[in-house]
């Protein structure tokens, strides 16, 4: 059995048929989804959703929503994460993070703002006693940063690092805070060499699963930029594409699959503790 611990069943692209979306995972050994909203306009969807699919959720300002977002919303965010605290539903602070990858999002006010929100979350989610889903893009010393800072010495962080795509010694550093690492469709790329290098690298125990479903397709969903020009539509990912992902990284760190699924299913619980209770 399966774990995704980060999918958008709250999209918008599963608007018409996220309950037949979350059977069809079901069928193919998905046990349960961490749902992460991204902005307090979609909390309240959020939640209603993974309440309605027996799953969990986590609440969190996204750094693409900074832009037009003022600090109201971490007061949202706080008020929220007190309203729900005894919604067994209610796993982790997320999605937040910092992407440094947008070139409008590195430049002064917004690199500064985002950093700002990152950090606020990161106390919201320590005063709340939550894990926490982070976003990384082109942003993993300045994550490591905040995580530092905020935890203080010898803080042991609860979380998932999403979609990890950085250097051995960033991974190794994330580890040691705490944090799990999230890895989905990119690995499927043969041409994703530090990913796949960083699956047959790490200890096992520093592994979770994770799809970004309906975005970050594996391979036999993706369409090039030429296919799409040519008038391709891109395929949606869902939940239902981790079994086939599991099975490229089980050949690529030469294990069977039952071991990377008992491996994976322990290690998301260390990072999210909270879901512990909703697997029982």
């Amino acid at each position: 059995m399966w774990i995704d611990t980060h999918c958008h069943l709250d999209a918008p692209e599963f608007s018409s048929d996220y309950e037949q979306v979350r059977a069809k995972a079901a069928n193919n050994n998905v046990a349960h989804c961490i749902i992460p909203a991204v902005h307090p306009e979609t909390f309240d969807r959020t939640r209603k959703i993974a309440h309605e699919l027996n799953d969990s959720f986590a609440l969190g300002i996204h750094p693409l929503y900074i832009k037009n977002t003022d600090q109201q919303a971490l007061q949202i965010l706080d008020e929220a994460l007190t309203q729900h605290a005894d919604d067994s539903r209610l796993v982790a602070v997320g999605e937040i993070g910092l992407d440094f990858f947008v070139p409008e999002l590195c430049k002064t006010p917004l690199r500064e703002k985002q950093i700002f929100f990152y950090r606020e979350q990161l106390k919201l989610a320590k005063k709340h006693g939550l894990a926490v889903i982070v976003h990384v893009r082109h942003s993993a010393d300045q994550l490591l940063k905040g995580l530092r800072d905020i935890g203080g010495p010898d803080f042991q962080w609860h979380g998932i690092i999403h979609a990890f795509n950085g250097s051995d010694q960033q991974a190794t550093q994330f580890v040691q805070l705490g944090m799990k690492l999230g890895f989905g469709g990119a690995v499927t790329f043969e041409r994703a060499l530090q990913i796949r290098h960083l699956l047959k690298f790490l200890p096992l125990e520093a592994i979770v699963l994770e799809t970004d479903a309906p975005d970050m397709p594996p391979q036999w969903l993706y369409k090039t930029k030429v296919e799409r020009q040519a008038g391709a539509v891109q395929s949606r990912n869902q939940p239902s594409e981790i079994t086939r992902i599991a099975n490229i990284i089980a050949e690529l760190r030469g294990i069977k699959l039952e071991s990377l699924a008992q491996a994976c299913w322990q290690n998301s619980c260390d990072a999210v503790p909270r879901i512990k209770s909703l697997l029982m």
